[in-house]
């Protein structure tokens, strides 16, 4: 039977973690525009790899459900790529949530029904989520297990809670991480791994049109005051990704990779820490 890779959200980081896992298996990219799907079939085909296109919106269990399905007449779904979501500068608090938050969850909850033993799968965060104050035990448990459908209305992600773009790309974040924890649980039943990676700055256009949106002047400041002293690059994340799905990483797990050259580490503790009231 022939294994499928799903990659949802094609983009530079996606394309890269495929290249890297998806030789000698059908790579199914998804997205929520037909053209971007195409324009990264059209790569990676005359690359070599056995492609197939569809459309999906990843915060439409309808719209998953289907793709789930397409996967599954390819053949076994050993490897699942969630690398889709808005950022700040994109997109209204609510859609944020309903995106990033929702979306990811619907996303685990629907692969993990179908995920082949000896499967993997990563989910692409953010290091925003390593910036979220301390939540409470409660919130924790409930970003990690509410049922999706029920997610969006606990109390602290109501609209009179969540009101600033980055505070619900934060939780969302720390949400994802939390939520890939608990699935693992579940994927575990079925002998399958997965696994989220935090990235920090990576070149892409959505890097780039926060760099030169209304928060560019501090993402500039992240990069110079960075231990690592630069932005990084989708190949670095598609490494570490590949370290996750493949059989290196077969003891990993329900964890969560910060890989950000250094910028959390600044926040908290360097040159980047707020100033204490």
């Amino acid at each position: 039977m022939t294994d499928v890779i799903v990659v949802i959200g094609p983009g530079q980081i996606g394309q890269a973690i495929a290249r890297r896992v998806g030789v000698g298996k059908h790579v199914l990219l998804a997205d929520l525009r037909q053209e971007k799907a195409d324009s990264a079939a059209e790569v990676l085909s005359n690359a070599g790899y056995e492609v197939s296109v569809a459309t999906v919106d990843a915060s439409s269990r309808d719209s998953v459900h289907a793709l789930v399905e397409k996967a599954t007449d390819l053949g076994q779904v050993t490897g699942l790529i969630h690398a889709a979501g808005v950022s700040p500068s994109q997109a209204s608090p609510a859609t944020i949530l309903h995106v990033d938050l929702y979306g990811t969850a619907l996303v685990l909850e629907e692969f993990g029904n179908v995920i082949a033993s000896g499967g993997s799968g990563v989910v692409i965060a953010s290091q925003s989520g390593h910036r979220l104050p301390p939540l409470t035990v409660e919130q924790h448990r409930a970003l990690a297990t509410m049922p999706v459908e029920e997610l969006l209305d606990l109390p602290f992600l109501r609209p009179d809670q969540v009101d600033d773009p980055m505070h619900a790309y934060q939780i969302s974040k720390r949400g994802n991480a939390l939520r890939v924890m608990a699935e693992a649980v579940r994927w575990g039943k079925r002998g399958a791994r997965v696994n989220t990676i935090s990235p920090g700055i990576i070149i892409t256009p959505l890097a780039k049109d926060e760099l030169t949106g209304p928060r560019g002047e501090g993402y500039r400041r992240m990069i110079e005051i960075s231990a690592a002293g630069r932005a990084g690059t989708p190949d670095e994340v598609g490494n570490l990704a590949a370290l996750l799905m493949g059989p290196d990483g077969g003891f990993i797990t329900g964890s969560d990779f910060l890989m950000d050259g250094g910028v959390t580490a600044a926040y908290w503790y360097g040159d980047l820490a707020p100033e204490q009231a």
